[in-house]
Parts: structure tokens; C-alpha cells; sequence
């Protein structure tokens, strides 16, 4: 008792009947942890910091009568571990954290008398749990059916039930529950969804899950240039469904999207579009989502201006007619997984500007496009594959890209043992070309030659260096050059520093670095 024990004694004596080991910091029930003491009838373990029991952490307890680990830190159990208990009549699992209660969890406890699930955090449990149960059902006697006398003392409550369909089978059991099982607080509450919060299981009436159903009133829109757009779309379902609005097969992203429930199994979502343009025109889809299944809804937005033709195909929207835009891009964040890109934008309306990013396989015909919403400047691609070269460009929404708005990289295959063995994905960069002012020509960093193209940048940078030094220096100018400029810096710290040459087991040590070529 409050002891720094943190793991189970190994030469505890094989006759001991009861065990009680508690406020001893526990953090685990290992495979065979009492194997040797077959005589244990009690076992206690209450409020230790047990998180994992092992499978076979009950092994040789044939004759386990009680088992006790309140207050720990469980999150699940392993069910079929109580194969090895088929003497076990009390389990007392409260004050854990047990948020899940499979199927045939109680499938091995035909001889439990008292359960205890209270102070957990179970919020959906199907019925079939206890419907399942050995005890549950009437025993089949020598060839004569007779109903068990056993009475089953079950402890559910003070659990945050979500009360919504997926429980109406565990609550009309709750209702209807007898004998042989006992609930000791027949009470139950409902911790929400929305109005259903604080009640009683025998106050609500819940209906079967449905799939959702997405309508929309209106399905076809022509409006002014310049004009507001208001979206609708209706959604039945049960569970409440997720719910999003995509814009070309791509997710939109920072549109004034609010829902309003219409009744009990319907809400309504409403889309804001200010200030039409032509790039807006097109086919927005309302989907709506859950377990049971998904629906969407399309609704079409035309634009009529009277400078601009308006033939133009939904699929293909016209790109904005803004032109004068600078638009600077950098990596600024790579780890094992991906990359992320930022950009600073210098746009007439800032609050209003969206953005298209384009990224793909360098040699893909066609890019993947995402749509980004004004007041964001830094987008993150994951799950790359290895040697392979991407390009990924950002211009302002439906504009083709140009040149300066494209960044092209290659991923390398020089990964360490750790990261082999997670079998995780390293990105080789070497920023040759991102800000230092040299031709265009120069800009060609591939795997195969980024030795060469080291060796360009480490010379550029000394020239960089002595100009600098022959320069009074100016004040950094509030874009992406004065947050570029340290990482410049350390390039040419490095390749000062670092004059032997280089071997290809050096590269391997070296991490964080990106082939990276920018046009």
C-alpha cells in the first residue's frame, strides 16, 4: 500500500488465496503476472496508474474469484483475457477510461455475479453487449430449459451516453431490463446530444439510423457580377450528419458556411459568396455524411457581366481577370512525411483574394487543385513517395500558372535506420536557387546533381559575401527575402566551414534538405 512498487513482485508465494496491491504507481499487468500463484482467489489493484493489461496477464487464475482495479487509467480491456477466469464472479472496472465496450466483451464471464463499468467514459453501447452475455440467456438443463437463478448486478451509471440513435437498442434494454440483471442506478442520463442533455434514458424516444438525404431548394443560380450568393442545402439524417461544401471536387475553404436545425432529424446549411466574380461560377456540391452512409446535393452558379462572355463551361471556370499580382514562394517547413509551402501575396484586395494551388508529379499533364481562402498564406503536403520529382505552383483562384509561381523538388531515398524501420519517407532539400539572384539557368537541382549544384552555391554565396562586404547594409524588406535571409546565411556558414569533400555515407547523416528548383 503506497509504496514505489511500480511492478508486480515475482516471488510472491504460489499458496497466497488474496492479493491486494494499491497506490503503488502500477503501470502495467504483464503476461503471467501471477501464473505462479495458482491458489489467488482475490486479486485487488485498485488505484495504481495501470494502462495496459496483457492478454494473458490472467493466466493460471482458474480459481480468480474477484478482480478490482478501480481508479486506473484503462482505456480498454482485453475481453478475452477472462478466458483464463472462469471462476471470476465480481469485476469492479471503475473510475477508468474506458470509452469502448465491444460486442462479445462479456462472452467469457458466464459466472459474474457483480460488474462495474461506472465512472468510465462509454458514450454508444449496442444492446447485442448483453444480449451476448451467457448469463443473460436461460440454460439448457440435462435436455429441460430452465431459467438461471443467478442475479447479475450491472453498474452503468455516470457515464457520458450519447443519446442519439446509435443507443436506442441499449436504452429500450435499460428500459426493459430484469432478472437476472440488476442495474444498481436504473437512473441513466444523457450527457447530449443538444436537448437531450441531463435526461433521463426513460424520458427520450430515439429512432433508427438513417442515411442522410441532401436536398437543395433551389439547384440553378444566375446572378450579377459583384452580387451576393446565398447556398442552401437541406440534410435528413440520423446521426446528425457531417456536412461540406466542395467547389470543383476540391474543399471549400473560408466561405461563411453556418448550419440551423430545421426539426429533430434535419438541418439546413447555408453557403455565403460575396461579391461574385467570374471565377466563382461553377457546380458547388453539398455532401453530407455518417456511419450509415453519405448523399450530396449540386447546386449551379452563373455570373452575368456585361464585359465578359458568360459561355463558358461550369467544369471549367474562368480563371480571374486580374493580372498584376506578385506572388513569392518558398518550403518553409520539411519534415519525413511532406512539405509545407508558404507565399506572400502583394493583391489589390487581400481580403477578398483566393488562391489555387497546383501540385502533382512534374511530368503529370494535370495537377491536383486546392482552393484556398483569403488570409491564408502556408498550405502542407504529405505522403510523398520517394524519388520522386513534384512541382507545386500557388496563383490567385483559376489563373494557369506562371513563371516565378512555381516550385519544383525532388524527394531522395538516403533515409537513416530509424527512420527505415518506421518506414517513413525522407525529403532531400537543397535550397540552391530560392533567393539568390542568379540566372534562371542556374536553378537546375536534381539528386543526380545536387553535388554540382552544391558546389554552384557554396561559389555564390562567396560572391554574394563579398559584395555584401563591399555594400552599407539596408534595412530588409517585409517579404519572404528577410525570412529567407537567415536560412542564406547558414548555407554559406556551412559551406565555408565544411571544405572536404563529400562522400555519399556523409549524405546520409544529413537531414532536412530539399532539391528544390524555383522558376
Amino acid at each position: 500500500m503506497e509504496t514505489a512498487l511500480r511492478r508486480i513482485p515475482e516471488n510472491i508465494p504460489e499458496d497466497f488465496i488474496k492479493i491486494r496491491i494499491e497506490n503503488s504507481h502500477l503501470t502495467e499487468i504483464p503476461r503471467g503476472s501471477f501464473h505462479k500463484v495458482s491458489a489467488l482467489e482475490f486479486l485487488w489493484l485498485n488505484f495504481n496508474d495501470i494502462t495496459v493489461m496483457n492478454i494473458k496477464s490472467l493466466e493460471g487464475l482458474k480459481n480468480l474469484t474477484e478482480l478490482r482495479l478501480q481508479g486506473n487509467k484503462l482505456r480498454s480491456v482485453p475481453w478475452t483475457a477472462f478466458q483464463d477466469t472462469p471462476s471470476l464472479k465480481i469485476l469492479d472496472l471503475k473510475h477508468n477510461r474506458l470509452d469502448v465496450l465491444p460486442e462479445y466483451a462479456l462472452r467469457h464471464l458466464p459466472a459474474l455475479t457483480y460488474l462495474d463499468l461506472s465512472f468510465n467514459q462509454l458514450t454508444v453501447v449496442s444492446r447485442d453487449v448483453f444480449l451476448n452475455w451467457p448469463i443473460y440467456h436461460a440454460q439448457e438443463k440435462q435436455g429441460k430449459r430452465e431459467e438461471t437463478t443467478t442475479t447479475v448486478v450491472v453498474a452503468l451509471h455516470d457515464n457520458p451516453w450519447l443519446c442519439d440513435c446509435r443507443l436506442k437498442g441499449f436504452v429500450e434494454f435499460i428500459k426493459s431490463v430484469s432478472s437476472p440483471i440488476i442495474l444498481m442506478n436504473s437512473y441513466l442520463t444523457c450527457s447530449g446530444p443538444g436537448l437531450r442533455s441531463s435526461k433521463f434514458f426513460h424520458e427520450i424516444d430515439l429512432k433508427i439510423c438513417m442515411k442522410p438525404v441532401a436536398t437543395s431548394p433551389e439547384t440553378n443560380f444566375t446572378l450579377q457580377f459583384g452580387s451576393n450568393a446565398t447556398l442552401f442545402c437541406l440534410v435528413k439524417g440520423r446521426p446528425d450528419p457531417t456536412i461540406r461544401w466542395t467547389y470543383g471536387l476540391k474543399l471549400i475553404r473560408r466561405f461563411a458556411e453556418s448550419q440551423t436545425r430545421v426539426d429533430e432529424e434535419t438541418v439546413r446549411s447555408q453557403l455565403s459568396i460575396p461579391s461574385l466574380n467570374l471565377a466563382d461560377r461553377g457546380v458547388y456540391t453539398c455532401t453530407a455524411n455518417n456511419f450509415m452512409g453519405n448523399s450530396s446535393a449540386s447546386v449551379l452558379v452563373n455570373v452575368k457581366s456585361q464585359n465578359v462572355s458568360t459561355s463558358l463551361s461550369p467544369a471549367f471556370p474562368r480563371a480571374s481577370t486580374e493580372e498584376n499580382v506578385y506572388i513569392d514562394i518558398r518550403i518553409a517547413k520539411q519534415t519525413v512525411y511532406g512539405i509545407t509551402l508558404e507565399w506572400y501575396a502583394v493583391t489589390e484586395n487581400p481580403a477578398e483574394t483566393w488562391y489555387t494551388i497546383h501540385f502533382g508529379r512534374f511530368d503529370a499533364a494535370k495537377k491536383e487543385l486546392t482552393y484556398i481562402g483569403p488570409g491564408i498564406n502556408s498550405y502542407s503536403v504529405t505522403d510523398l513517395l520517394p524519388v520522386t520529382k513534384y512541382e507545386i505552383c500557388v496563383t490567385l483562384k483559376n489563373q494557369a500558372p506562371r513563371a516565378g509561381q512555381c516550385i519544383v523538388f525532388v524527394t531522395g531515398s538516403d533515409i537513416s535506420e530509424l527512420e527505415q524501420r518506421e518506414k517513413l519517407i525522407h525529403i532531400i532539400v537543397i535550397v540552391c536557387a530560392m533567393v539568390l539572384a542568379v540566372p534562371a539557368g542556374m536553378y537546375a537541382c536534381t539528386t543526380e546533381s545536387r553535388f554540382t549544384c552544391f558546389d554552384r552555391c557554396i561559389e555564390l554565396c562567396r560572391k554574394r559575401r563579398r559584395m555584401e562586404n563591399t555594400q552599407k547594409p539596408t534595412e530588409r524588406q517585409g517579404t519572404f527575402d528577410s525570412l529567407q535571409a537567415a536560412s542564406d546565411e547558414g548555407l554559406c556558414k556551412d559551406s565555408n566551414e565544411d571544405k572536404r569533400p563529400r562522400r555519399r555515407s556523409d549524405d546520409k547523416t544529413q537531414k532536412g534538405k530539399v532539391t528544390a528548383e524555383l522558376y
